[in-house]
């Protein structure tokens, strides 16, 4: 590592009121691998296929696959723009505050935390799911009983020691898990090859039986009882393909933690925008590719499609020798566990960063950075309980899935929109990744999409997503009007720089005394 662009990155973070508290050792390669390991299309990639197969058949597993990694670029573009001007570890919330003013800030604050503690439940959710297909049988577990209380089901404490575990990690420190992480960064690429090229070597095995391309552009409208009932009977195919491109548009979440982890990463106006890029591309890259062969190894779509949510174990069986299957099934339980550590990483820097400008209750305890382990361990483990709360109060994963995608889209696009706004106007000063003038064509579209997630979100089954949403923004609103709007000052600007700085300096001296 080079010192002085640690400096730099030092100098930068000062100039806009902070101290460097957190051990800053990222690279290139592990900023990036950060948030692809929480994409991590072995877990969404997987878990949520019945939301296309149940959809509109094999279009929806290739078509919308192109149409949700496109959709989640042009939002990666926006962000990398922002955060190559303002590399901080408060990301979306610090970005909307800059250009759009405190109140926007805290709104975005909101609803990013509230993405990031739903997306955590919804990937261990799905881990838990995987596991119980995979090797459920082999352990003995046990359906619940109907109606059996959430604390009474194998589910809630399977995700419960999960994330406790994530939390314990993220605990002793960012070098182990970024280790971890960087682990889970070349698993995701080599599972996916592999499972991909093993999908595709099958596919078409059995005499009489070919590998049918024309279902990659095939549509069929399998909602209702067709497609196992994932999806309410409809008659029209371009809802029924909407409601599928939740697969991809849930599966790319996450990639704001390369900026989450800014104040961490060498270089991080550079090499940020590159990781939230970088992360989006390969994902959508490769869950293309592996989708595309799960498509061509389907023996029947109608049978598929009626499998519902079971229709990869449903696949694996059919085409899949044993003994491989089993290797494959270890290397996307493992990779799932990793998504989940990765998940509370960028959750703790999150609620560390509001917390630091006191935008949170309990903030002067949720902004402090342990001086042995250099990581926020009380924002760290805030954050694993509350992804635990909601795995309670909403057990279905379509409604985790569908509230995740609704919340961190808005919360990508809020800071895109405001710096559309404050373009060449208030915000004047780029970093050195700048689209230039084409930021506004990817401002407006980014607003578009955010807006059809929105409507998409909310659609039956999902209604308890509307219900959630609507109650977020009613006490979002409340809460703003009638308390926070006097109260909540927003990050350092101005005139409190200056005094920010002081407290700075002794706040480093403190710290260097404790760790020596």
């Amino acid at each position: 590592m080079a010192d002085h662009e640690v400096n730099d990155d030092v100098k930068t973070l000062h100039s806009m009121g902070y101290a460097q508290e957190l051990a800053r050792t990222m690279g290139q390669f592990s900023n990036f691998a950060i948030s692809f390991s929480i994409i991590c299309i072995l877990s969404g990639g997987i878990n949520s296929l019945a939301q296309g197969t149940s959809g509109a058949g094999g279009a929806a597993l290739s078509i919308g696959w192109i149409v949700g990694g496109v959709c989640a670029l042009l939002f990666s573009l926006g962000m990398a723009q922002i955060a190559s001007a303002f590399p901080t570890a408060g990301g979306l919330y610090h970005w909307s505050s800059i250009l759009g003013g405190r109140g926007w800030g805290w709104a975005t604050a909101w609803f990013n935390l509230i993405g990031l503690i739903t997306v955590l439940a919804a990937i261990n959710v799905g881990t838990y799911s995987f596991f119980n297909g995979a090797f459920g049988a082999a352990v003995g577990i046990q359906a619940p009983a109907d109606g059996a209380p959430f604390y009474a089901t194998t589910q809630f404490w399977f995700v419960a020691i999960m994330t406790a575990t994530h939390a314990l990690i993220n605990h002793l420190g960012i070098k182990l898990t970024t280790k971890l992480t960087d682990l889970s960064g070349y698993l995701i690429l080599g599972g996916a090859v592999l499972l991909a090229g093993t999908l595709f070597y099958y596919a078409g095995n059995d005499p009489g039986e070919v590998r049918d391309f024309s279902r990659l552009t095939s549509f069929h409208n399998y909602s209702g009882a067709a497609g196992g009932d994932v999806w309410p009977e409809t008659k029209s195919m371009l809802m029924v393909f909407g409601l599928g491109l939740l697969l991809p548009i849930y599966t790319l979440t996450g990639y704001d933690a390369s900026a989450h982890t800014s104040e961490e990463t060498i270089d991080a106006a550079k090499r940020v925008p590159k990781g939230i890029i970088y992360a989006v591309f390969w994902a959508s890259l490769f869950a293309l590719i592996f989708s595309c062969a799960f498509v061509l190894a389907i023996p029947s779509m109608d049978e598929a499609a009626a499998q519902g949510w079971n229709v990869f174990f449903y696949v694996m069986d059919k085409q899949v020798p044993n003994g491989l299957k089993e290797v494959l099934y270890a290397i996307i339980f493992v990779a799932q566990y990793l998504c989940g550590l990765a998940t509370v990483t960028s959750i703790s820097r999150m609620i560390f960063a509001f917390a630091r400008d006191k935008g949170l209750p309990f903030s002067a305890a949720l902004a402090k950075v342990d001086p042995k382990w250099r990581s926020p361990v009380a924002a760290t483990w805030v954050g694993a309980g509350l992804s635990v709360i909601f795995v309670a109060w909403a057990d279905a994963y379509s409604v985790a899935v569908a509230v995740t995608s609704i919340t961190l889209y808005l919360s990508y696009c809020m800071p895109i929109a405001a710096g559309l706004f404050a373009y060449n106007k208030s915000w004047k000063k780029f970093g050195p990744f700048d689209l230039g003038s084409k930021f506004q064509i990817v401002a407006v579209l980014c607003m578009v999409i955010a807006a059809v997630i929105f409507f998409v979100g909310v659609q039956p089954p999902n209604n308890k997503a509307l219900v959630f949403m609507g109650v977020i923004i009613i006490v979002t609103l409340a809460l703003w009007f009638g308390l926070e709007s006097r109260r909540f000052k927003g990050p350092p600007v101005g005139a409190d720089i200056e005094a920010r700085q002081k407290a700075i300096e002794e706040a480093e001296k403190a710290l260097q005394k404790a760790l020596d």
